[in-house]
């Protein structure tokens, strides 16, 4: 008792000491300063957060949570994503609903808030229908575009042809080709990109996740010259078992396949094969036993005809019904009459072992 009351006071008296602001730790001091004052960035047990000019101020309230989607940042992450202002995509992020997703984080600028929020970015571009006149130049050109032979440049989160977007010199748009960075959770890198332009398709990327099932599934991507999109294109199956063939492919199956074939183009119109199928023949008609003669004890309940068991059964429990011989208190129980103590060899048996002692009685007729 003496040693619980000693912890006791110990728990105490931590928790009259904690801090509700903060967890004691050692916390990293960011290299890249606040993107809103230039202030100093600083660590604690849930946030980054500028510390202002000093370091220990309550700074310009920039900040922004260390696990975003159930994700915690890396050191070396927090500072390219401040300097940045964007980091991605990245894998390992989880839903609300506990579904995996991949996705890119963006710090964008809050006008009301005059601050920066940290945001996640799926590839929607909410300035596409803006009319922004937008500039290419120094930007490196992936390959031609397999719609229309333009170049097709990195913008945003998706790669797009440069006459997707207003340009200088083409103010209005003419060609829609578009594909996304990130595809149903797969990171599509440059390399994997110019090689689908190139060659019309990527490599084998194992890393999709299908929207329907949430299972992991490899494929390529590939240019659909048809559909006018980019698309999957999946391996062929190699299996040790050949397809099953269908009721229709058997229909139309050549006569000479295999040996039974042969033995059926052998033979003669108008004959039968010298294989026939032998009729079962037709089931006996069951006929009813004749029943069984009771002895000379039972035939003085029942009667001496030959009856069925089941019917013998039934006659004794209209005896006993007719002269009231169940146990009042128990009526499974039967006591015996001076008829039926000759047949039961007891003053009384229960309900169960009547069928047992009544096949004593009973002789099957031929």
């Amino acid at each position: 008792m003496k040693e619980i009351a000693e912890m006791t006071q110990h728990i105490v008296k931590k928790a009259k000491e904690y801090d509700r602001d903060t967890i004691p730790g050692d916390y990293a001091t960011l290299e890249t300063p606040c993107p809103n004052c230039g202030g100093v960035i600083k660590e604690n047990y849930r946030r980054y957060s500028c510390c202002g000019n000093t370091g220990e101020s309550e700074g310009c309230g920039f900040s922004f949570g260390k696990t975003p989607g159930g994700r915690t940042f890396e050191a070396s992450e927090v500072e390219q994503f401040i300097k940045d202002k964007k980091i991605g995509p990245l894998e390992g992020f989880r839903s609300k609903a506990g579904w995996p997703f991949t996705a890119e984080i963006a710090l964008k600028y809050n006008d009301e808030e005059k601050n920066w929020k940290l945001e996640f970015d799926f590839g929607e571009d909410k300035n596409a229908e803006t009319g922004e006149i937008v500039s290419f130049d120094g930007a490196e050109s992936l390959g031609a575009c397999p719609k229309c032979g333009s170049a097709v440049f990195e913008r945003g989160s998706n790669y797009v042809c440069s006459k997707t977007v207003p340009t200088l010199e083409q103010p209005t748009p003419s060609c829609d080709f578009k594909s996304g960075k990130i595809v149903l959770q797969q990171p599509i890198d440059v390399d994997q990109f110019k090689k689908l332009l190139s060659e019309g398709k990527t490599d084998l990327l194992d890393k999709f996740v299908s929207m329907r099932t949430r299972r992991a599934f490899k494929a390529y991507l590939a240019w659909d010259p048809e559909a006018g999109k980019v698309s999957f294109a999946f391996e062929p199956r190699n299996s040790k078992y050949p397809p099953r063939k269908t009721s229709a492919a058997r229909a139309g199956a050549p006569a000479a396949q295999g040996k039974s074939a042969a033995k059926t183009a052998k033979t003669p119109k108008g004959k039968a094969s010298a294989k026939t199928v032998k009729e079962k023949a037709p089931r006996k008609a069951r006929t009813s036993s004749p029943g069984s003669a009771p002895s000379a004890a039972l035939a003085a309940v029942i009667g001496p005809e030959a009856v069925a068991r089941t019917e013998v059964i039934k006659k004794l429990w209209d005896y006993i019904k007719e002269h009231q011989l169940q146990d009042p208190t128990n009526k499974r129980n039967i006591l015996a009459d001076n008829k039926l103590k000759a047949v039961f060899g007891k003053d009384s048996v229960t309900m169960f072992e009547l069928a047992g002692i009544v096949g004593k009685h009973l002789v099957p007729v031929a």
